[in-house]
């Protein structure tokens, strides 16, 4: 992106200010059927809480920038000498400070600086929100998918205590079968209870991102065992790694020390101060002009520990760079590490052992029919079945939640999702 683009950007952004936001009608008001990422992304941006307080963060640096090129204002005083009307004398003076010494201009740069840094705080923030909505949506359809699993090993469960009762009825199991089957499916249901429970605080945890009380949507739209693409795991160019907001606003911090530190030397010239004005004697009937210059002594002050402090404060922003890009580096590497480990565990569950642990549990239900295998059989393949499935749910809310955080930490868009087919809705 060019410097001019990024300069639009950020003055769009400037303009969407809360009462502008507050004339957008509030898409949450209205009952969905289905939330896609997108959407959930334009609720977040537009009213959000905090992106809304950044947003006035900016326009407060900007007002100060205007501020900070203003003047002094000039003075006007008046003197009366002798309180006797016939020998008393008035002057009338205005008085004009000159700034010397170019404080005005370091002035103004250091409020140009604080303003850039809250423009690019602002679209740190605005990355950090898409990655937290884009984390939440993941969140949302894995808790989705654990519900439906849930329901489906609900019925895997009935399915077995039927059998049982079956076989039970034929003579050919004890009555322990029974009660081992029961409290197989009172588990399940527990766990199923648990998943709705999850779905519902999964679901106001996403509401939440856009200021909203409770969450006006059926269900979210996408594939929970969806992976992020696998261009997320490459390695940043070094020009990337520049725009990362961090290193963007350890930068302006270092350019605004800078200003600071130009603006405590120049405090160390003295400004002039030049009067003009007439006095008049009541006594005489004269009247005479008046010119004045006054300067400070700079004999005792002369702004030595501020400048200091200023330059520590220089010295320390640099520092601060520096451990910004360690850091940076350190995270990225993290989540593009955590990224690329998910893929591999999630490739491996799905081609290998989810078809294994299917096949295994349906052979088990069909022998145990059939009187081949014993119920705790049913019950081992049935365990590892869904707990391989719940893995896999967590791999890829992983995976996604890894995917969000290198988006956050380059600043860039949150990688999207597929919204899933009818196929999917209905496996």
């Amino acid at each position: 992106m060019t410097r001019a683009a990024t300069l639009l950007s950020l003055c769009a952004l400037a303009l969407l200010s809360p009462g502008l936001l507050a004339q957008t009608p509030e898409p949450s008001l209205t009952l969905a059927a289905s939330l896609s990422l997108p959407q959930a992304l334009n609720l977040a941006l537009s009213h959000n809480p905090d992106l809304a307080a950044a947003r006035l963060e900016l326009q407060a640096q900007e007002a100060a920038e205007q501020q900070a090129g203003v003047a002094p204002n000039p003075e006007l005083s008046l003197l009366i000498e002798d309180t006797r009307r016939a020998s008393r004398s008035s002057t009338v003076q205005w008085s004009q400070a000159l700034e010397l010494g170019g404080k005005r201009a370091a002035r103004v740069a250091a409020a140009a600086h604080a303003r850039e840094q809250a423009a690019v705080g602002l679209l740190a923030r605005q990355a950090e929100l898409q990655a937290a909505v884009s984390t939440a949506f993941f969140e949302l359809l894995a808790a989705q998918e654990q519900q439906r699993l849930s329901e489906s090993a609900m019925q895997l469960a009935e399915r077995s205590v039927q059998a049982v009762q079956l076989r039970l009825q034929a003579g050919k199991v004890a009555p322990l079968e029974l009660h081992k089957a029961q409290v197989a499916a009172g588990a399940v249901r527990a766990d199923l209870a648990q998943a709705r429970s999850e779905l519902s605080l999964a679901r106001q945890r996403l509401a939440a991102l856009w200021g909203g009380a409770e969450a006006r949507f059926e269900r979210a739209e996408g594939q929970a065992e969806q992976m992020p693409p696998s261009s997320a795991e490459v390695a940043p160019s070094s020009t990337a790694l520049d725009e990362a907001p961090a290193l963007r606003l350890a930068r302006l911090d270092i350019a605004r020390r800078q200003a600071l530190t130009a603006g405590e030397r120049a405090k160390r010239v003295p400004d002039l101060t030049v009067s003009l004005g007439a006095k008049h004697e009541a006594e005489t009937g004269r009247s005479m002009a008046v010119i004045g210059l006054s300067l400070p002594l700079p004999l005792r002050d002369r702004n030595e520990g501020n400048l200091l402090e200023a330059l520590k404060r220089e010295e320390q922003a640099r520092e601060q760079l520096a451990a910004a890009q360690v850091r940076l580096r350190l995270d990225l590497a993290q989540a593009q590490e955590r990224l690329r480990q998910t893929r591999l565990q999630q490739l491996s569950l799905r081609e290998q052992q989810l078809p294994l642990a299917q096949t295994a549990f349906d052979t088990a239900l069909r022998g145990y029919e059939l009187g081949k295998f014993a119920f705790i059989d049913v019950l081992d393949a049935q365990r590892s079945l869904f707990q391989l499935r719940q893995q896999a749910l967590r791999q890829s809310a992983e995976a996604w939640r890894a995917a969000a955080e290198i988006a956050r930490l380059l600043g860039l868009p949150p990688f999207t999702v597929q919204p899933a087919t009818q196929q999917d809705t209905t496996s």
